[in-house]
């Protein structure tokens, strides 16, 4: 218990003082008195430690975020000069078909990001362009068919959102470390007129696949993301959640 649960918990404990005083001395006024004022004092100091409890963990959340943008960018950054330093080393060497093919690489990586950016949920959106951030024992693509915004859609965007974040820490925390390449996880989303879908593919070594498979069943439960077949799989894993009306 941190320092300002201590101090609501004994604030809160010292409530029975007065109120034992009122047993003690019946007829007496003042601990009437002394009950109210103490009363009053314990809900202000409550609600002043309750406060200050609010700003701590704004703040917490706060230098969390500030922490993943800055190590997002410090990777966008590093691949920016990786790109260039290729570019540069083409055009020395006057190989005109590998620069149009490299920056046509390049395009197509800015698309991918640009679609991610629009998907409309300000979690799902960090989340994705910053999980390179998170571990280098898995390689993450979203593959987005169509423009596709979430907000835009009548679903529990926030419900979906939260579910795939937590699907995908499922099998970054799954995988088998040391097995020398990264494992590939791929996300591809896409809509009809009736569903959202999202699917799964995994490439790689795990831990414990049943112990997995069950805590994703698990989480998938009340989810409006719900598995398309009784069969599942790490290696595919194809979901969807139902439109509304």
């Amino acid at each position: 218990m941190n320092r300002i649960g201590s101090a609501k918990y004994i604030v809160s404990i010292s409530l029975l003082l007065p109120f034992i005083a009122l047993f003690i001395w019946e007829t007496a006024w003042w601990p009437i008195v002394a009950a109210a004022v103490w009363t009053a004092l314990t809900i202000a100091v409550w609600i002043q430690s309750e406060r200050k409890e609010q700003r701590i963990k704004l703040q917490r959340v706060e230098r969390a975020l500030q922490t993943v943008s800055i190590r997002t960018i410090n990777h966008h950054r590093h691949d920016w000069m990786n790109d260039l330093q290729v570019l540069y080393g083409y055009i020395r060497m006057n190989k005109q078909e590998r620069i149009v093919q490299y920056i046509e690489g390049i395009r197509e990586r800015m698309a991918a990001e640009s679609q991610i950016a629009k998907l409309g949920v300000p979690s799902l959106v960090t989340y994705l362009q910053s999980f390179r951030t998170m571990t280098h024992s898995v390689q993450l693509s979203v593959v987005i068919d169509g423009e596709l915004d979430l907000e835009e859609i009548p679903i529990d965007r926030e419900g979906v959102a939260a579910a795939l974040i937590d699907l995908m820490n499922m099998y970054r925390s799954g995988i088998k470390q040391g097995t020398g390449e990264p494992a590939k996880l791929k996300l591809q989303l896409y809509r009809d007129d009736k569903s959202l879908h999202a699917v799964f593919f995994y490439d790689g070594e795990w831990n414990d696949i049943g112990d997995t498979m069950h805590k994703i069943k698990q989480r998938l439960r009340n989810s409006p993301l719900q598995p398309i077949s009784s069969e599942q799989s790490l290696a595919e894993l194809p979901l969807k959640a139902e439109l509304r009306g």
